[in-house]
């Protein structure tokens, strides 16, 4: 504020203060001028009265702010007594008001205006981006210029990104980002509360007529499936419409019946993969049909498969080699890298977030390989007679599970290597029955969970090499577990799938079936599980088609939306002509599918 300004404005208030006084004394009754007059109280003697009107003669003479403190309470009720004046009280009320609303106005001239002034509003935009969404609405109740600053466009935008919501859209796209984040925030409570409270809907995926399951894969809710019968199907439980459901594997039509069990099947956004008994392998590309394009032969049964989740990468392992497959720049498909191993291959994963060349991680008995595309496979961890009981990988580290045997016994461990450095970071757990299941990929960021044949799932924190938090989950081993930032979803070889909230670890409700529990996958607002029979027995449906509904396996999708009706997320063939029945102590509409077999 510059000199004129502040010359300016102690003016005005000295006329306001003495319109004021002339205002109390017209109103002064006449009979107050027929009493003793008593002398006045002098002004700054430490009186609540005087001193506020001392304040502001201060202020409005130019001595700026007045050092002095505010009286205390005592001392108000001090001065009080002493001053028993009519005139002195209401010319003290008077004052105290005028000197309050003064210094709020110069509070609010130096600490803000000031900023506005001077700070460019792209440096502002700048400083607020490192806020998050409690402080900014805090900033935005400070004045209407930081209000406009804290409700920019971009700096709500960017917070929806950092939450996650709407990952793939642009600024551009909506013109309040503020209210879509307040809505993505009330979405993401209301599917957390159904999550919790088990209300949703529930589907099971229909099943091939004569056929068995033999194996299940999902990626952001679509899912494949593979059967004794060499039938691979292909469901889509975002929207309910897939245009092939069936994916054709191109065997003669002369041999119905004779095609091989499925062994294995993937899937990613793009593609699906199959491997069969015979030592088959096919590729199909969802966006373009349901015949395969690309097949590819081994020599004996594939042992293991997997895909890629970011790009077009196969990698299988049959008898004594690793094969990875993966289209040119011209867009077929060739032998990117093969390898030779010692054993025979039992876990095989690609490491994602590889670019330009594909990283595999496969296990062999106790031996551990890293699969480099351009170089030969290196062993990362070896130690004679610890064989690999389970497997898992991230962009830069890999999870294993390692059973102790021999003399000296030191527990069954899980092992974390960097695929970087190829040296062992951490060993995790100690415990007597073997690791079955590990989930490193999909974990909150320094935790891990883990799932172990004595039924127990396992938190690992990696920041202290510890066990976070230890569940009794299953009445069996555990079999599948899959963990977020607050809750675990876990399988057991009993068929028996459970929900866990493991900041208060509490069990939030579980549901049981038949076969073990071979692939769960959950995101917000859905869930897949499978249940796989451990026997691939055909049962001759004419005889007894009731044992071989039993036997058949399950697939069942939960969708927690509640936009989303139970009839409207079930699959049409899943429809029943009869009423829903409601599921005793659930809440979710269960849709029992007709047999058309």
């Amino acid at each position: 504020m510059d000199d004129h300004s502040l010359d300016e404005f102690r003016r005005r208030w000295q006329e306001e203060l003495a319109q004021a006084q002339a205002l109390r004394k017209r109103r002064r009754p006449e009979t107050a001028e027929r009493r003793p007059r008593r002398p006045e109280v002098a002004l700054g003697r430490g009186e609540q009265a005087s001193g506020y009107l001392a304040l502001a003669q201060g202020l409005l003479e130019g001595a700026g702010r007045p050092p002095a403190p505010r009286a205390t309470r005592a001392e108000r009720q001090d001065a009080a007594s002493r001053s028993r004046s009519p005139p002195a009280r209401e010319a003290a009320g008077g004052g105290e008001q005028l000197v309050d609303q003064l210094i709020r106005d110069l509070n609010e001239m130096d600490d803000v205006p000031f900023f506005d002034i001077q700070l460019p509003y792209e440096l502002a935009i700048n400083i607020f981006q490192y806020l998050d969404r409690k402080d900014l609405g805090r900033c935005a109740q400070v004045s209407k210029t930081w209000k406009v600053i804290a409700e920019d466009e971009v700096l709500w935008y960017r917070l929806c990104r950092q939450e996650g919501h709407l990952p793939e859209s642009s600024i551009s796209d909506y013109s309040c980002w503020k209210l879509i984040f307040q809505e993505c925030r009330a979405k993401e409570h209301m599917l957390r509360t159904n999550w919790k409270n088990r209300k949703g809907a529930v589907s099971e995926l229909e099943h091939v007529p004569d056929a068995v399951l033999c194996d299940v894969h999902s990626h952001d809710g679509v899912v494949i499936a593979g059967y004794t019968s060499g039938d691979v199907r292909v469901w889509d439980t975002r929207t309910w419409d897939y245009t092939a459901p069936f994916l054709d594997s191109e065997y003669e039509e002369d041999e119905p019946g004779m095609q091989p069990y499925v062994s294995f099947v993937r899937i990613n956004s793009s593609l699906a993969v199959a491997a069969y008994e015979d030592g088959f392998l096919n590729i199909w590309d969802l966006r373009t049909g349901k015949y395969p394009i690309h097949r590819f032969e081994h020599d004996a049964r594939i042992q293991a498969l997997a895909l890629s989740q970011e790009d077009a990468t196969v990698a299988t392992a049959s008898a004594f080699d690793v094969v990875m497959l993966r289209p040119n720049d011209e867009g077929y498909w060739q032998i990117a890298a093969e390898f030779e191993v010692q054993k025979l291959v039992d876990y095989l994963e690609i490491v994602p977030d590889t670019r330009r060349y594909p990283v595999a991680v496969a296990t062999a008995g106790d031996l551990v390989y890293l699969l480099k595309a351009e170089d030969s496979a290196r062993t990362l961890h070896y130690v004679y007679g610890q064989p690999v009981t389970c497997l898992d990988v991230s962009a830069n580290q890999a999870a294993f599970g390692v059973k102790s045997l021999g003399w000296v016994y030191e527990g069954n461990k899980i092992l974390v290597y960097s695929l970087e450095a190829e040296r062992c970071l951490s060993k995790l757990g100690n415990a007597l029955g073997d690791f079955t299941c590990v989930n490193l990929r999909d974990s909150p960021p320094n935790l891990m969970v883990s799932g172990n044949m004595d039924r127990r799932v396992r938190i690992h924190d990696f920041r202290t090499d510890k066990i976070a938090l230890s569940l009794s989950a299953h009445q069996l081993g555990v079999s599948a577990v899959q963990m977020d930032d607050w809750k675990i979803v876990s399988g057991g070889e009993e068929g028996l799938v459970s929900v866990w909230d493991y900041r208060m670890s509490q069990k939030l409700w579980e549901v049981h079936s038949r076969h073990p529990v071979r692939h769960l996958s959950f995101n917000s607002h859905s869930l897949i599980t499978a249940n796989v029979p451990y026997e691939r027995v055909v049962r001759n449906t004419d005889l007894d088609f009731t044992a071989h509904r039993r036997h058949r396996g399950l697939i069942h999708a939960y969708e927690f939306a509640v936009d989303r009706l139970a009839l409207q997320s079930t699959l049409p063939v899943c429809r029943s002509s009869a009423d829903p029945t409601a599921g005793h102590g659930y809440a979710l509409a269960l849709a029992f599918p007709q047999d058309r077999s």
